[in-house]
């Protein structure tokens, strides 16, 4: 088993927004593998499938941003996995370009308060993450407004790009291809990596 954790907000007012991006890679990947996400349970929505031969629990935790590690360590406890191995957290990042992705096998916080919170409540930083860019904040822009805004047309399109990457990377590291994963959607872009 394998959980797949998407960050997010719940409500409608959340929807689509920067913040989100998490929860909307889970509903890629729910669309795509015909994952239902009809489970609540664990302080989240929940789906049960198979991504190429590999059992999955898909997860949106429900606790809002701030406490998503409340929900994750529920489900990793109940199903007795080890985080370093068997979970892997999609977010939204602010240091990367729209739609890039960096993968990582484990890492800081780097300010995001979802994945302080999985860190505090896991305790190790060690689980394998995709970090999906939303764009930096522009200059005089309060962050809370920055994550919690939508995207312009043009950026929804290169997201959509990112998700279907997200969706990609996260089939390779559930089949234990986290190398794998990292050398193909880790794209360097004008010499700065992404």
């Amino acid at each position: 088993m394998f959980i797949i954790a998407g960050l997010g907000n719940p409500s409608k007012e959340y929807e689509k927004t920067r913040h989100n991006v998490g929860f909307d890679v889970i509903d890629k990947i729910a669309d795509k593998y015909g994952i239902a996400m009809d489970i609540k349970k664990h302080r989240a929505y929940c789906g049960k499938g198979v991504i190429e031969g590999q059992k999955v629990l898909l997860l949106k935790p429900q606790t809002f941003m701030n406490l998503s590690g409340e929900s994750i360590r529920s489900a990793v406890e109940f199903y007795k996995l080890d985080p370093d191995e068997e979970l892997l957290v999609i977010y939204d990042d602010i240091s990367l370009d729209v739609g890039q992705l960096r993968i990582r096998k484990k890492g800081s916080a780097g300010g995001h308060n979802g994945i302080k919170n999985i860190i505090a409540h896991l305790g190790s930083n060690v689980f394998p993450r995709i970090k999906v860019g939303v764009g930096e904040k522009p200059k005089g822009y309060d962050l809370a407004d920055y994550v919690l805004g939508h995207f312009s047309k043009t950026e929804r399109v290169q997201m959509e790009e990112g998700y279907d990457k997200a969706v990609m990377a996260a089939a390779r590291i559930v089949q234990g291809d986290v190398d794998g994963a990292m050398n193909a959607f880790n794209t360097k872009v004008a010499g700065k990596e992404n």
